[in-house]
């Protein structure tokens, strides 16, 4: 199937879903929270036919849109969370709040989403265009920000008849990504004392606040000790109050707990509870701990790697303007030497790439995946269906993610074109998977060959529910 006949279709659909992306990016919604965003998608993608079902996993704001029939069955994953504390004005190169202290969308989500649909309708249409079977369907993840909603939805099995998976991500190049991210689970810990004056009777408190402290002490001390690929992090998220003269009864720290593969990640995760259950008997509290969620490691899948490279190789950089170049500077500008560095390393680009205040290029990829350094829920898809991703050249490089810089860029024209030529090398590659069942036949041998044949295994346990469900039965 002609590149440049996709291309243009895609193209001529594109402002459609850039515009998708420009509400969504108004919106900034929160982690299962996306209410206004699941319907500007679902506008969208009824407009074109699609059937859609809502309510994936029990989760109000997971659907899918489908369209098409037979098999292959494709899925593309959109994502379209924000995140907390990121509020800043699109199209400035300084920190500028529009509301202080409100959500932004410093990971691109606006974009992935936006992208990811206009990839699956742009594969659709080229499908019916040139008379071949196949199923398309579109599934709209939420919660990806701390809150792993493709885990909460592969285990209620909306995966599980795909044969492959395919998603990107906005970045600051062009270029496959192929990492194999980390596991984690993300744990409360709430720790019960009991309250007293804090200056006539504190030997009759018993200090929750005191052990979450302690159980601190404990796992920095335990960093020494764990294996030097794995993360923990922490936010305590009820210190039991502001009065300084009351001894607190109520404590609460949330603690993430990363590692290689999921066995790793948990082996991590008792380790840790042992340090909490001895700040309890320490400070004569009582423990309590709740799996918030969690998710698997990502797998590559080079055999699906290696056709989007060429595919992307085809299809070439994006056309940015002496506009988009200058609004690029001055985004750098706001960086340090050491951000932009970090930024390039992280993309696994040569230090070469950073000459340039956009990535004019596309990476070349030799089949090898690097060691990943943060979680994704796409992981749990990846260990289900082979499952293929390519980074977007929407940001200026050297932007960090989940800053105030990523956001003042995520709608602007440079973005947009980033977001479409990604849409094109996915949509290019599915349809690739569509012609082609020896390239299909490939990447499922090889995701059986990386599992070793094991079937999946949810890290949420099956008593854990979704965020929105469990705050019902709250």
């Amino acid at each position: 199937m002609p590149l440049a006949s996709l291309s243009a279709e895609l193209e001529a659909k594109s402002p459609v879903y850039t515009a998708v992306a420009d509400r969504i990016w108004d919106h900034a919604e929160l982690r299962f929270d996306e209410y206004k965003s699941i319907e500007e998608q679902i506008t969208a993608l009824e407009a074109e036919g699609f059937r859609v079902t809502r309510n994936v996993g029990g989760i109000p704001t997971a659907f899918m849109a489908e369209a098409g029939a037979g098999g292959p069955v494709l899925g593309f994953l959109g994502e379209f969370d924000a995140l907390a504390g990121l509020s800043q004005e699109a199209g400035v190169a300084e920190p500028s709040p529009i509301t202080p202290g409100a959500t932004g969308h410093g990971c691109g989500h606006n974009l992935l989403g936006a992208g990811a649909m206009l990839a699956a309708v742009s594969a659709r249409d080229m499908l019916a265009k040139n008379g071949l079977p196949g199923t398309v369907r579109y599934y709209g993840c939420p919660g990806e920000e701390g809150g792993s909603g493709k885990t909460f939805m592969a285990r209620a099995g909306a995966f599980s008849d795909l044969d492959a998976a395919v998603s990107w991500h906005p970045g600051v190049v062009s270029g496959v990504m192929s990492s194999r991210s980390l596991a984690n689970f993300q744990v409360y810990f709430r720790f019960k004392g009991r309250a007293s004056h804090a200056a006539g009777s504190p030997w009759l408190g018993r200090s929750a606040l005191d052990a979450v402290e302690l159980m601190s002490v404990g796992v920095n001390y335990l960093r020494e000790h764990m294996p030097l690929d794995c993360r923990v992090h922490s936010a305590i998220t009820n210190s039991g109050g502001n009065s300084p003269n009351v001894v607190q009864a109520d404590a609460e720290v949330l603690y993430l707990i990363r590692g290689p593969r999921v066995k790793e990640a948990q082996a991590l995760m008792e380790r840790v509870k042992a340090c909490a259950e001895g700040a309890a008997i320490m400070t004569g509290t009582r423990m309590e701990m709740e799996i918030d969620k969690a998710c698997s490691d990502t797998i590559p899948n080079t055999a699906l790697e290696m056709r989007m490279f060429e595919n992307l190789s085809a299809i070439g950089a994006p056309a940015f303007d002496a506009a988009d170049r200058a609004f690029a500077a001055d985004i750098r500008r706001s960086l340090s030497e050491e951000d932009i560095a970090d930024s390039i390393n992280s993309a696994g680009a040569p230090e070469d790439v950073g000459a340039q205040p956009l990535h004019e290029g596309v990476l070349h990829f030799d089949g090898q995946s690097r060691p990943g350094n943060g979680s994704t829920d796409v992981g749990d898809v990846s260990q289900l269906v082979p499952t293929v991703q390519c980074w977007g050249p929407t940001w200026a490089v050297g932007t960090p993610f989940h800053t105030w810089q990523a956001v003042a860029q995520g709608k602007s024209p440079s973005a947009h074109k980033g977001m479409i030529q990604a849409a094109k090398a996915m949509a290019a590659t599915a349809l690739d998977v569509f012609q082609d069942p020896e390239l299909l036949a490939r990447a499922k041998a090889e995701l059986k060959q990386r599992t070793g044949g094991k079937p999946y295994a949810c890290p949420i346990p099956d008593d854990v529910l979704p965020p929105p469900l469990r705050a019902k039965r709250r």
